[in-house]
């Protein structure tokens, strides 16, 4: 991994070349209109000169920052970056002024003239440029690392939350089981501490798949509880996409734990996959929402949502205590 002093990413050289041509074109048209040249010359020159140099600054930046920098001590990136940069400049106009020539287009005599000492101040010209980007370039790495750091931290800090928080509620189903049927109690047991190894996956974001498999897994500790009473039907086809760790799990616990009723025949939970809108539908036939806001598991799912989809959760309907997961950037982590 480079120093993120080093790195520049692509889209920054083509905001780069944007820059050294416009301020090629303008710099260039200013110029031969003063002089009473022909602007039209001047602009084509000045777009060919930006264009030049930001190539060449690509090339010898590039090559400098992925191979030889990485490399060597930091006090030597200063001499260095302030040679390869005046390169950049001196052997850019060197080139522009021959295409120029090439191309029969007019050019201020001073270009025949003094074309060395010319491509030397352009050169030193283009290094000071070079240093405000980089300045640039490495405040913007440096918040990118620290935003990065932050997001990471919050998840790890929310995601320690899920075991206690599953624990509490298995806990409790274990510890009811115990006075009535012990040989289930020990079966619980069990499934708890299979269903505890999945969370020794580091990875925030699992496939669908995965997740709705640790989901089945957890329907089974619970259907020992109550007697196979609990379904889950999968409508439709299922998408190859990426969800954060045990989201599924949360809302089906939800569903169970404020849906079910002990009288009830079944508890039936559904989910659909709107492909377009990139949203899964969880609903249940259980009891009704009485509101709409999320106690500690799901404000936690929310916020992992946010974190590392830009997504969310919401409630659509307190009657069929219908939930959308909104999964925003998930879907573009697409498992092959």
């Amino acid at each position: 991994m480079y120093n993120i002093a080093l790195h520049i990413k692509s889209h920054d050289w083509i905001y780069i070349l944007i820059i050294g041509v416009l301020f090629g074109m303008f710099m260039s048209s200013l110029g031969y209109i003063l002089l009473e040249y022909p602007w039209l010359d001047g602009t084509i020159f000045g777009v060919i000169l930006g264009f030049s140099i930001t190539l060449f600054s690509l090339v010898f930046v590039s090559y400098m920052n992925k191979n030889i920098l990485p490399k060597l001590k930091e006090v030597y990136w200063l001499p260095l970056s302030i040679l390869f940069s005046f390169l950049s400049g001196f052997l850019g106009t060197l080139v522009g002024v021959y295409i120029a020539d090439t191309l029969h287009l007019e050019l201020i005599p001073a270009f025949h003239e003094e074309i060395i000492v010319i491509a030397i101040l352009i050169g030193i010209l283009t290094y000071i440029v070079g240093a405000l980007l980089y300045r640039f370039v490495k405040m913007r790495n440096q918040k990118d690392v620290i935003d990065n750091e932050y997001v990471q931290s919050r998840l790890r800090s929310l995601e320690t939350q899920l075991n206690p928080h599953f624990l509490f509620n298995a806990l409790n189903s274990i510890a009811e089981l115990i006075h009535h049927d012990k040989d289930k109690a020990e079966m619980a047991i069990l499934k708890v501490s299979s269903f505890l190894r999945n969370t020794m996956n580091e990875q925030a974001l699992v496939s669908l798949k995965d997740e709705i498999k640790n989901v089945g897994e957890y329907i089974e500790l619970e259907n020992i509880r109550f007697s196979d009473r609990i379904h889950l039907e999968i409508v439709g086809e299922l998408p190859r996409w990426s969800v954060p760790k045990f989201s599924l799990q949360l809302i089906v616990e939800n569903a169970i734990k404020h849906g079910f009723v002990s009288n009830k025949e079944s508890l039936n939970i559904k989910l659909f996959f709107d492909m377009r809108q990139k949203i899964i539908k969880i609903e249940n036939d259980g009891l009704a929402m009485q509101k709409k806001s999320f106690g500690v598991g799901l404000s936690n799912l929310n916020q992992r949502l946010e974190l590392l989809c830009k997504g969310s959760l919401s409630v659509e309907s307190l009657e069929r205590s219908m939930f959308y997961i909104h999964l925003g950037d998930c879907c573009e982590n697409i498992n092959s």
